[in-house]
């Protein structure tokens, strides 16, 4: 019976090899999957943020006594100096700061949850520093959602979170664009926004898009349905669009 069954054996042992092959493959190399760093050289209208030590930090628009200050945690593609477009929706009173994630531009390192996050925690309570006794608000913006909810955690959190385009948890969007894989199972970097808001007190404000394909709108509209309090918002376009839309406005 064995002898019968050996030429199937091996075709399948053949194919069960290979999948896990690739599925190791999958696990070593998905960052190349979600990050998508530019390191070019901008125009930009945004001067460089630097630290004490003269790294590159991101980009920003500094204010002496600002009304309030934004950090934005951007998106998965480009770098910190392509973000004007966010700096133009709030006020000429308020101080801008966009992070440059390691890996991302001019910036060294290599970009992954554990590195963006302490980035964020990092460059968050610079500006605790800066700015004694202002409101820091952070926008966070798709894959930037996630860092963004992160900073809900520490001990003196945000006074406002904004999260454009978010997911509730990166494993569900990495599912749903990878049905046939286990993707839950083999992602390495698990924000988790839900878990991330749960007992934040400051306001929280969730902006979708009803045409995104990224990150589809129902996962926005869960995570705020999961935080009481939030204000939903479904606007129209695709998931890069929000920064044009009439009705988009970063208020403290």
């Amino acid at each position: 019976m064995l002898r019968a069954l050996s030429p199937f054996l091996i075709p399948a042992a053949v194919v069960l090899s290979l999948g896990a092959v690739g599925l190791t493959a999958m696990t070593l190399s998905q960052r190349s999957f979600i990050y998508f760093p530019s390191h070019r050289t901008v125009s930009t209208e945004l001067v460089p943020w630097r630290d004490a030590d003269r790294d590159i930090w991101g980009y920003a628009r500094p204010v002496d006594s600002p009304r309030a200050v934004w950090l934005m945690l951007h998106g998965n593609a480009g770098q910190a100096a392509d973000r004007g477009y966010a700096m133009r929706r709030t006020s000429a009173k308020d101080a801008f700061y966009v992070l440059e994630y390691p890996g991302y531009g001019q910036r060294p390192g290599k970009p992954s949850r554990a590195t963006i996050d302490r980035a964020a925690a990092e460059a968050y309570a610079w500006l605790r520093t800066r700015y004694p006794g202002r409101p820091i608000c952070v926008l966070g913006e798709s894959l930037g959602s996630g860092p963004a909810s992160s900073l809900a955690r520490l001990p003196d959190p945000p006074d406002k979170i904004v999260l454009v385009v978010p997911f509730d948890t990166f494993a569900k969007v990495a599912a749903r664009h990878m049905p046939f894989v286990p993707a839950r199972w083999l992602l390495r970097d698990r924000w988790d926004n839900v878990d991330a808001l749960q007992g934040y007190r400051g306001q929280v404000e969730i902006f979708a898009a009803v045409d995104d394909r990224a990150i589809p709108f129902e996962h926005a509209e869960r995570l705020a349905k999961s935080l009481p309090g939030a204000r939903f918002t479904l606007l129209d376009g695709g998931h890069n669009d929000w920064s044009v839309q009439p009705n988009f406005r970063l208020d403290p």
